[in-house]
């Protein structure tokens, strides 16, 4: 019996201690510039068990986690996020050990380069699980997390796995590669005179 506790303490910490946090190292996105961040979350499907949360409060954690994460890259060309929000589960409180239901948030990514004027993604499909923490592995995250902490957990979770796409696509096909800067040709800005 005590072997099994220990064995659950240690699962838990470890699980725990792999939580996605804010101010992780940021990736390597060229020369990534995020313009504009929109998030559309008045259609989102709730989940049968699911607490209740509010288009505002998911578009509030989505805006302010995605800022956080991809507004700190300082490249010279500019992209649009669109974020929309299709569906999520808040984990109600559960019965502890027997029935721990996790929260999740499923949504589409659309990336929009600004200076080519053409869209390089349409309809990413993201879906994240929360973090799971030493309190909430034996007792589940509706006993252990507020509402708002649910959603600023699973916000946070989108942005990041929103951040690790984009650098992979900027890895395999270079979407966020310095471009020379297209020069005028002589002449254009002062035509002669006719």
């Amino acid at each position: 019996m005590i072997r099994t506790f220990a064995l659950a303490g240690g699962l838990a910490l470890m699980a725990a201690c792999t939580q996605t946090q804010i101010d992780e190292a940021p990736e390597e996105l060229g020369d990534f510039k995020l313009r504009i961040n929109h998030v559309v979350s008045d259609k989102a499907v709730k989940g049968p068990v699911s607490r209740d949360a509010t288009a505002e409060e998911w578009k509030a954690g989505l805006t302010n986690a995605i800022d956080a994460r991809l507004g700190r890259y300082e490249g010279t060309q500019e992209y649009d996020i669109g974020v929309y929000l299709g569906a999520y589960m808040l984990a109600p409180p559960g019965v502890p050990v027997i029935y721990n239901p996790k929260s999740i948030a499923i949504a589409d990514v659309y990336v929009y380069d600004v200076g080519q004027k053409k869209l390089l993604a349409r309809e990413h499909r993201i879906q994240v699980l929360e973090d799971t923490t030493g309190e909430s592995a034996l007792v589940g995250s509706g006993h252990s997390r507020t509402k708002e902490e649910q959603i600023a957990g699973l916000s946070l979770k989108v942005a990041d796995a929103i951040e690790e796409w984009l650098a992979e696509e900027h890895q395999k096909d270079g979407w966020f590669d310095a471009r020379a800067d297209t020069e005028a040709e002589p002449g254009a800005e002062n035509p002669p005179d006719s």
